[in-house]
């Protein structure tokens, strides 16, 4: 079963059990907090993790930008519901789409609440003098600086040029922001991930489930590093994570996408969504998995909006491969019985919908939350860490002390696919084992703007090469500030 207490409300120090009574959903004072008190320290952090789960971030624009635009997804739902979506599926969008103001807003919210948290550690550091309690300090910091990085990550990969905010600013001072060089935006996710990476621990309590660990920002740097194609720098940061000897796959590819299986051994970073038992207040759950459900099946607890459907293209992929265990998962068919008794009626909109966000009926209870309100997003799993490193071995990386050649690393993520054996694995093997191991996860139209392959895939769909592999800098954002400047071809 679920662990209903959220995130992680305690830091490792026995001095701070008081952590146990903050809700990390709630937000931090702006004024008035006692510096000089431990039990303070997380607050603000906890509002910095609590921004991760913003609807502009995680649901809708997230899973629209990052999953409907590649050959993995269609829209889903019926034709006319949503035309700003429709435009987001076909590349027809421009500057004025209000999902794409969504989801930079989003992402400057996450960034604003980790600068607040940020800021205010300094403020601890000079009230309290006892080192065991500084060093918790140190670590909240550095779980801000993490998820501060994970958002600028997300930022550079669908905008480019973004502004840089490193501080809390008025609105006037935001307004008057230039944009940074994408470089430069990845030396900055660097450097707060190499502060993050010297002051995190290895591991929490398993009440703080959830918490990120210096294997989040060695995983997220690998990440934002491949992007930035610092080859060494990947297989190294992901050789550590192999080596250390605290992560595999699960056995069962459909158990790491269950309630029970979150917050494994191959999670790595999960937004963690609760309903706690009530919708009141401050919600600490999301609806990604929601935006996602079956539309129109019945009962109510067990259906959704119906976006972002699994493609025939990508049905077919799985075919050409023959696959069974991914698919078996990731393809929730109308018509069907889940494993877990729940009927996808025939009826519902869409012949298929994204299993790996189906949630059993019986953790849906629309008297307080609806469908999957209790799922947590999966950002970063182990498969990622050694497809990565696959990928850096291959593009001329130094092999680490692990002693994986590259085609070990993907024989890892097939044996659990149930899939024969590579003697030797080329680039494309590791893309497409990328697109079969992620798909629906909200990262493949990266990997293919970034491989150099969107254009050739996705003409199809309207994607036009050196104007959509960027997503145009929202017309209200440059109303704003007129120091923004758009991106090409908008």
């Amino acid at each position: 079963m679920k662990r209903y207490i959220f995130i992680l409300l305690t830091l490792i120090a026995a001095s701070c059990s008081d952590f146990l009574n903050i809700r990390p959903e709630g937000t931090t004072p702006a004024e008035g907090i006692d510096y000089s008190k431990a039990e303070n320290i997380f607050k603000p952090v906890s509002a910095a993790y609590a921004s991760l789960r913003s609807g502009n971030a995680h649901s809708f624009p997230y899973i629209c930008m990052f999953e409907i635009t590649s050959d993995n997804a269609d829209k889903g739902s019926s034709p006319e519901d949503n035309p700003s979506a429709q435009a987001i599926d076909h590349f027809t969008y421009d500057a004025s789409n209000y999902i794409v103001n969504d989801l930079w807003t989003g992402y400057y919210s996450i960034i604003s609440a980790a600068n607040n948290a940020i800021s205010q550690m300094p403020l601890f550091r000079e009230a309290i003098q006892n080192a065991e309690t500084r060093v918790n300090i140190d670590r909240c910091e550095g779980e801000a600086r993490t998820i501060r990085a994970y958002a600028y990550f997300n930022l550079v990969r669908a905008f480019g040029r973004v502004p840089l905010v490193d501080a809390v600013l008025s609105s006037e001072e935001l307004a008057s922001l230039k944009q940074a060089e994408a470089a430069e935006i990845y030396d900055f996710i660097a450097e707060d991930l190499d502060y993050a990476v010297s002051v995190l621990p290895a591991s929490y309590p398993k009440s703080d489930a959830g918490r990120i660990t210096v294997y989040t920002a060695k995983a997220l740097k690998a990440k934002a590093m491949m992007y930035a194609g610092q080859w060494n720098e990947v297989a190294a940061l992901a050789d550590d994570i192999i080596t250390s000897g605290r992560f595999g796959l699960l056995a069962d590819f459909r158990e790491v996408f269950s309630i029970d299986g979150e917050n494994s051994k191959e999670s790595l970073f999960e937004i963690q969504s609760s309903t706690l038992g009530n919708i009141m207040g401050d919600a600490p759950y999301l609806e990604y998995a929601y935006v996602q459900g079956p539309r129109g099946n019945s009962p109510a607890n067990l259906q959704g909006w119906g976006f972002c459907t699994p493609s025939e293209d990508l049905i077919a992929f799985y075919r050409s491969r023959n696959e069974v265990v991914r698919p078996a998962t990731t393809l929730l068919y109308r018509g069907t019985i889940t494993p877990e008794g729940d009927e996808i009626l025939s009826t519902c909109t869409n012949p298929v919908y994204n299993g790996k966000c189906y949630t059993p009926s019986y953790y849906n209870n629309w008297s307080y939350n609806g469908y999957g309100f209790d799922h947590n997003v999966r950002i970063l799993r182990y498969s990622d860490v050694l497809l990565m490193y696959a990928e850096a071995l291959l593009n001329g990386a130094v092999p680490g002390e692990s002693g994986l050649s590259a085609a070990d690393a993907v024989n890892i993520v097939r044996d659990r696919a149930q899939l024969q054996r590579l003697s030797g694995v080329t680039l494309q093997d590791v893309w497409d084992e990328r697109r079969a191991e992620f798909a629906m996860e909200e990262d493949r139209f990266f990997d293919l703007v970034r491989t150099g392959q969107a254009a050739s895939v996705l003409s199809g769909k309207g994607y036009v090469e050196g104007k959509n592999n960027l997503f145009p800098i929202p017309a209200n954002q440059r109303q704003l500030n007129p120091n923004l400047e758009q991106n090409p071809g908008y």
